[in-house]
């Protein structure tokens, strides 16, 4: 199993934090360091004082040599896919193909009426739909012109292309029925529950929806040990434990991991060395 260290959030006040974690998750042998994308983060991420991830993300490339790099997960439409493509491709060059894109259909109302459009449910999922439709064109071909119902794209080139081949992969972390059924038309790892029925569930939307896939490659899914902990939360080993059983259970390649953000760099190094160490033993 592959394990993903989720960052508490995108927050200045964090970065000290999170640049230690990034180069000592990757020294303990993390797949991934994947950051929120929020411009406002609410209270729910600690307020409206963020950095942008993707800028971000980019600064940690030169202080680490081999963890993947990304998102968990962007709201594909908070910016125009075009340019979305454009910089996660950049990235990807300038770090010799280690970004990850994490996708989502947006989730807050008040950072969408902000920065973009807020839409209805249906008609977020079909925007998200369409900008990764542009976005994997937009990497893997020459010239694209494209003519969809919210976006479009004439004589568009974007060079260089991303250095993974086919294009970087592409985690969805949306769990209503109709991301999960896109997820397994477009995903490479899709995040599911860790819980026996919604995990199971699922699973099963995600295989229905990639009865009509539309790419090669076969989807890998991940589990998330929480919702990210909050600040006053304690770090419980066990508990750690006992979702990574479930997400062997469940056929999970990859697990999410979060810590609470009081003791992130002491509970990443006790969950390194006592629940990931022991397996590779």
């Amino acid at each position: 199993m592959k394990f993903i260290l989720a960052a508490p959030g995108n927050r200045p006040d964090d970065w000290p934090l999170m640049q230690k974690a990034a180069v000592e998750a990757e020294e303990l042998g993390f797949w991934a360091f994947l950051l929120p994308d929020h411009f406002m983060g609410g209270r729910d991420f600690g307020g409206d004082s963020t950095l942008d991830t993707w800028l971000a993300v980019s600064y940690l490339a030169p202080l680490t040599d081999n963890i993947r790099l990304g998102s968990l997960v962007t709201p594909v439409t908070l910016r125009p896919p075009s340019i979305l493509a454009k910089m996660v491709s950049t990235l990807d060059v300038l770090s010799d193909g280690r970004t990850v894109l994490g996708i989502g259909a947006g989730s807050s109302q008040s950072e969408f009426e902000a920065y973009a459009q807020w839409d209805s449910s249906k008609v977020r999922v079909e925007k998200t739909v369409e900008g990764v439709e542009l976005i994997l064109r937009l990497w893997t071909e020459g010239t694209v012109d494209f003519q969809g119902k919210y976006f479009k794209a004439k004589g568009a080139v974007l060079e260089p292309k991303p250095r993974q081949k086919p294009h970087p992969p592409l985690i969805f972390g949306g769990m209503g029925p109709r991301m999960l059924q896109v997820a397994g038309k477009y995903a490479d790892i899709c995040l599911i529950p860790l819980a026996d029925t919604d995990g199971v569930n699922a699973r099963e939307e995600v295989i229905r929806g990639a009865k009509s896939r539309q790419r090669k490659g076969d989807i890998a899914f991940a589990g998330a040990t929480e919702a990210l902990p909050q600040p006053w939360h304690d770090y419980d080993r066990d508990r750690y434990l006992e979702r990574f059983e479930l997400a062997e259970k469940l056929g999970c390649e990859y697990l999410i991991v979060p810590f609470p953000w009081k003791t992130y760099l002491e509970s990443l190094e006790d969950f390194a060395k006592n629940v990931m160490l022991p397996l590779k033993v």
